[in-house]
């Protein structure tokens, strides 16, 4: 990537020669030539927003910005990117969406989310560190920001404009009014499942924002409900790339001696998959990690993986991650152990998991969604 203060060498996390998507778009590089450009000096206490790989803090690394992410994949990006090019890890402040803001903010930079709601959520927890002087900017392609958008940054904020479009995209202005009414925070957001999906008919979801989904139970995980068994007799389950959890909580409500590990890389969906069990009462005994998705499990050491795999890598459509979640899934299952999947019936999961496992079986379809089954041979 070219800046205006030098190349830098970028990768995404975890790195494979295969992948051949970039670490930074042209949003990334908009910024970083604004920033060069105008006479906005990034001095004092700088925030950087949403980066995803890293790229913009790597390239700010002299003057010592925090980052604030929801990714474990982009925070481990940002590490490797850094000693990538040379930079102590220590020149940048890394943080997550749920840890607590830094009190003063003198540049925000915002990386604008796929999620309204992530951005609503972060925008309100760092508004009380913004101060009138504070510069404010974000950056998007251009099919990343919306009017909506825009409303969120003057909700919350303070009068917001647009740049024009370069190389589709763009950046968003915005200067905070200390006087502004700000909006109650609505986040983490919890409603009562459905009846009709199993042991969770009726329980209570929690879910915090930018969690897929969050106001409702989405037609796919509900399909998913309906057709997973009780699991009488597994004593170690995995919800893998859990979200709000409540696939893991259904397990662990059907089957009390089940030991629940939930994980995912969001940090957001981490915290509300704990919600969520601890709002059931749940009986069992549960872990919740925040990681890449099944590293640190013991090899055979698992009777079942419960997996909803996602097919999108921001805006790439990529079938990467799931098949890195498959393969995970057949190294930590034990010989007999089962990997239930969800997912679109266009995605062709099966081919998949056969060549994995040798074996898939179709449990459940409907026009939209199938759920399969592989058995782990001996």
């Amino acid at each position: 990537m070219t800046t205006p203060w030098g190349e830098l060498r970028l990768a995404r996390f975890p790195e494979d020669p295969r992948d051949q998507l970039r670490a930074w778009d042209a949003s990334d590089a908009y910024l970083l030539r604004y920033l060069a450009e105008q006479p906005v000096s990034p001095t004092g206490a700088v925030v950087v927003v949403g980066d995803r790989w890293g790229a913009l803090v790597t390239a700010l690394a002299a003057h010592r910005p925090t980052q604030i992410t929801d990714s474990f994949l982009a925070q481990e990006a940002t590490r490797a990117n850094l000693a990538r090019n040379g930079v102590e890890t220590g020149a940048v402040r890394l943080l997550t969406t749920q840890d607590a803001p830094p009190e003063r903010i003198d540049v925000l930079l915002v990386r604008v989310p796929k999620s309204l709601a992530l951005l609503e959520d972060q925008l309100l927890r760092l508004a009380p560190a913004v101060h009138a002087n504070t510069v404010v900017v974000g950056t998007g392609m251009v099919k990343e920001i919306h009017t909506s958008t825009l409303r969120l940054f003057e909700r919350i904020l303070g009068p917001t404009r647009t740049s024009l479009a370069e190389q589709k995209a763009r950046l968003i202005f915005c200067e905070p009014d200390p006087t502004l009414k700000r909006p109650a925070h609505p986040w983490p957001y919890a409603y009562t499942l459905p009846d009709g999906i199993g042991a969770v008919s009726g329980r209570t979801v929690v879910n915090h924002a930018g969690v897929f989904c969050a106001d409702r139970l989405d037609i796919g995980t509900r399909f998913f409900l309906r057709h997973l068994p009780d699991f009488r007799g597994a004593r170690q389950v995995v919800d893998l790339g859990c979200g709000n959890g409540v696939v893991g909580t259904a397990v662990a409500l059907a089957e009390p001696d089940a030991e629940v590990l939930f994980v995912d890389e969001s940090f957001q969906a981490v915290a509300s998959a704990e919600a969520t069990y601890k709002a059931n009462g749940v009986p069992g005994h549960a872990e919740f990690r925040v990681g890449d998705g099944l590293d640190g499990v013991p090899d055979g050491s698992v009777d079942v993986v419960l997996n909803n795999p996602p097919f999108h890598s921001h805006q790439a459509t990529t079938d990467a991650t799931a098949w890195r979640m498959f393969a995970g899934a057949h190294r930590v299952l034990r010989p007999g152990g089962e990997l239930w999947v969800i997912g679109n019936r266009h995605l062709g999961y099966h081919v998949k998991l056969r060549r994995l496992f040798g074996n898939s079986r179709p449990v459940a379809g409907d026009p939209k969604f199938v759920v399969l089954k592989a058995v782990k041979r001996g």
